[in-house]
């Protein structure tokens, strides 16, 4: 019994410092990747985070609003140009692929109208197997 609950305290402390690690690890690579966000622009608010494994790819969503500038950028580790990102419509047609921009960290750009996109975000295979993606979304003054 006092083996088991040993066991159990082990594995819930064993998580919570993995996951303070990887909070921590987070906020590093969030706060790298505001040197991409001039004061142009205005933040939404919100840091989209995911830890990927090899071959992960995490999902966004986020609602554009036509007539408005907007800039998305990207971010793992602390350098750049290693994370692949894609913006799909809501009907999955490819609108942006960084990886046909030089994997760019960060994309400008305008709809002519509102559009709900999905916001794909993968490591580049090779680089590391694992790591915190973060993106941000601003938008022009």
């Amino acid at each position: 019994m006092i083996r088991k609950y040993l066991l159990a305290l082990f594995f819930v402390t064993a998580v919570g410092c993995f996951a303070n690690k990887a909070q921590a690890q987070c906020d590093t690579i969030a706060n790298s990747c505001l040197r991409h966000m001039t004061n142009k622009y205005i933040s939404d608010g919100q840091h989209y985070r995911a830890l990927l494994l090899d071959k992960e790819i995490a999902e966004f969503q986020s609602v554009f609003y036509g007539g408005t500038t907007y800039r998305i950028a990207v971010c793992s580790g602390l350098g750049d140009k290693n994370l692949l990102f894609r913006i799909f419509d809501k009907d999955r047609n490819l609108l942006f692929d960084n990886s046909e921009q030089q994997n760019a960290p960060y994309w400008d750009f305008k709809f002519v109208s509102t559009l709900d996109c999905t916001i794909e975000a993968q490591i580049i295979p090779g680089k590391a197997p694992s790591g915190c993606a973060v993106m941000m979304i601003s938008f022009k003054q």
